[in-house]
């Protein structure tokens, strides 16, 4: 009997299907980070329709892949939330206690730890940093960069800007860095890899035309002649949509974290976004941070990347309290949604945050995850996701959420558990619905070396953390505090051989110093 021809065609079609499917699979995988500064949870329009700043870049991301709504920073803060993002360890592990890191302060990544970008370094990537490091360097000059006590101890001190920058971005796993280091922080000019771009021959005028919340500390600190706050967004977003386009014609993999300076101070919109909004400067710097996120997928999607590429979005903390907060919500606006507290709080609003992924063929687009996730997971998720074992002694607590993300259900390891910090040094403990709260008695200044006062919600029942349920619940307390105080004690969430913190934690006692001694 004969074969009927469309019956060989299809037999014949067959294998040719299967291997365009293998090798489209074993494209290699570019990673894209974008890192917003201060964009609160409630700030992408798509996931909080009533809300008023548009952002149709980030909205478009949302129906393309998979927005996750219990999602969190693992500090309400700067520097700490950058250290675990980069090493999968919380930073409250490291020396450093409260806050973030001063001005002119030194790396707060020991300078032997695997970080996500050196991981890929070793696994074939180029890897790239534009934006905001707040991470610290060694800071050339007659006397070195240190940790102080005193908040921007080191602001009046001499620094010698003709040598290199050590122990920066390209000392801690990146291939090119290019950025502002800290857009309010001096000094006031671009650094490229270890060199200052424009050297700061000038000092910093205050120029109230550029923006709103300026540094007015730093006025008369270093700054590159006519250096301009309302120029740095537009500069960050062609350098890393020019490195796009230079690293997809050389068809080597990339990772390119991009951890952009907006909507955080100074609130300075560019000319082609000042007064757009309509409503305040903090509302159109938000929509200018949607443009940058637009023109990162328009590079990809100009250089034939986008297929290839999981993107991610996120936040480093809640929306800024400071910055125009009432302006926004007097306009119908919610930068925290339906959460308690903002950017620096234990609340959820200090440190839940928007997070969006989108790998297309890989990701479902437009769905939604209640899986509980924190930054410091993207380690081990990317880990997972280019096919590399993680480092014995690193990422000591990154979980992998890469099965959730790619729909395996029920996903073989999940995250149950995760740990909060504040800006001035409280600890929360999820598990499961119930967190338990270590707050601070007053500012924390006033309440070094007290007593921590213990508090506890239950999230599937009150989501604006309105009603303490510590008197009615001490078993819980007690067993989540003795949850907490094994976490800190492991030195790691994971299973991690030897792993151990660099100072002692108490995590029960309002930090007595910043930085911990020991």
């Amino acid at each position: 009997m004969r074969t009927p021809r469309l019956s060989v065609a299809l037999l014949l079609l067959v294998p040719l299907l299967a291997t365009a499917v293998f090798a489209a699979e074993s494209r290699p995988l570019n990673i894209v980070l974008i890192l917003a500064d201060d964009f609160g949870v409630g700030d992408i329009q798509a996931h909080y329709p009533a809300n008023k700043v548009p952002t149709p870049a980030l909205d478009r991301l949302v129906r393309e892949g998979m927005s996750f709504t219990d999602a969190h920073s693992p500090s309400a803060v700067c520097s700490p939330t950058r250290y675990g993002l980069l090493t999968g360890r919380y930073a409250w592990r490291t020396r450093l206690q409260e806050w973030v890191l001063a001005a002119y302060e030194p790396p707060l990544i020991a300078a032997g730890r695997v970080t996500l970008p050196g991981f890929l370094q070793k696994n074939g990537y180029r890897t790239l940093c534009i934006g905001k490091w707040h991470l610290g360097w060694e800071w050339p000059g007659p006397e070195p960069s240190r940790m102080s006590e005193t908040r921007h101890a080191q602001k009046n001190v001499a620094w010698d800007f003709t040598q290199p920058i050590r122990s920066g971005p390209t000392t801690r796993g990146f291939d090119y860095y290019f950025g502002t280091d800290v857009p309010n922080y001096p000094p006031f000019t671009f650094i490229q890899n270890d060199r200052v771009v424009v050297p700061p021959t000038d000092t910093l005028r205050i120029d109230d035309e550029q923006g709103v919340v300026l540094p007015r500390l730093f006025a008369g600190a270093p700054a590159a002649p006519g250096w301009r706050f309302d120029e740095i967004m537009p500069e960050l977003t062609r350098r890393a949509t020019g490195q796009i386009r230079e690293l997809a014609a050389k068809r080597k993999p990339f990772f390119l974290y991009f951890p952009i300076t907006s909507p955080h101070e100074p609130v300075s919109p560019s000319r082609a976004f000042k007064g757009r909004s309509g409503i305040a400067p903090i509302a159109d710097f938000l929509m200018e941070t949607d443009w940058a996120v637009g023109e990162v997928l328009r590079a990809l999607e100009e250089t034939g990347t986008a297929g290839d590429t999981l993107v991610i979005f996120t936040g480093d903390n809640g929306h800024s309290g400071y910055t125009g907060w009432d302006k926004l919500t007097a306009a119908g606006h919610q930068p925290s949604g339906i959460y308690r507290g903002f950017k620096g709080d234990i609340w959820e609003g200090g440190h839940r945050v928007p997070f969006v992924a989108r790998w297309p063929g890989r990701i479902a687009p437009n769905s939604r995850s209640d899986q509980l996730v924190g930054l410091v997971d993207a380690f081990a998720t990317v880990a997972e996701a280019v096919g590399a074992p993680l480092p014995a002694a690193a990422a000591e607590d990154s979980v992998s959420f890469l099965p959730t993300l790619l729909g395996r259900t029920p996903a073989p390891t999940r995250r149950t558990t995760l740990v909060n910090h504040s800006n001035p040094g409280e600890f929360a403990y999820r598990d499961g619905p119930w967190k338990l709260i270590l707050r601070n008695r007053d500012a924390a200044q006033k309440s070094r070396g007290q007593a921590k006062v213990a508090e506890l919600y239950n999230l599937a029942d009150d989501i604006a953390e309105k009603s303490n349920l510590a008197a009615q619940h001490p078993e819980i307390v007690a067993r989540l505090r003795t949850a907490l105080e094994s976490v800190i004690a492991r030195g790691a969430t994971r299973d991690v051989p030897g792993a151990k913190n660099d100072a002692t934690v108490r995590s029960g006692v309002t930090p007595s110093v910043r930085w911990a001694l020991d």
